[in-house]
């Protein structure tokens, strides 16, 4: 696949209450349960994105800049996306805008991304 500017990948997905239990303990937080979905859960779905849909295998994550405006309410259906500003195949990098939304369109956070990709042209 070729990497072209504006390409976009997305990948939709809610929090349980079970899950903000499971990273409380996992954050060592304890009993103190977030009543929304903490900002690193939301930023492993950029993760995901990157390294497995767009640009995906082979993908290293250089920077990621993520500006939260809205709190993520557990149990609500939150899509992820990532889209393709610039590519810099002489440098094998590849710059992606970052954005989370709820169901109901309101913007969770925005940010950007930069990710070494060694075969920017090929891919």
């Amino acid at each position: 696949m070729t990497l072209k500017l504006g390409q976009r990948a997305e990948l939709s997905r809610s929090y349980t209450d079970q899950d903000m239990r499971d990273f409380a303990v996992l954050s060592c937080e304890g009993a103190d349960v977030p009543k929304d979905v903490p900002g690193p859960l939301i930023g492993g779905l950029f993760s995901y994105l990157l390294g497995v849909e767009l640009p995906g295998r082979g993908t290293n994550y250089l920077k990621q800049s993520l500006e939260f405006l809205a709190p993520a309410p557990t149990g609500e259906e939150l899509t992820a996306s990532v889209t393709i500003t610039r590519l810099r195949p002489e440098k094998h990098l590849v710059d992606l805008e970052t954005i989370c939304e709820a169901a109901d369109g309101t913007r969770i956070c925005e940010g950007r991304a930069l990710v070494y990709v060694e075969d920017v042209g090929k891919k």
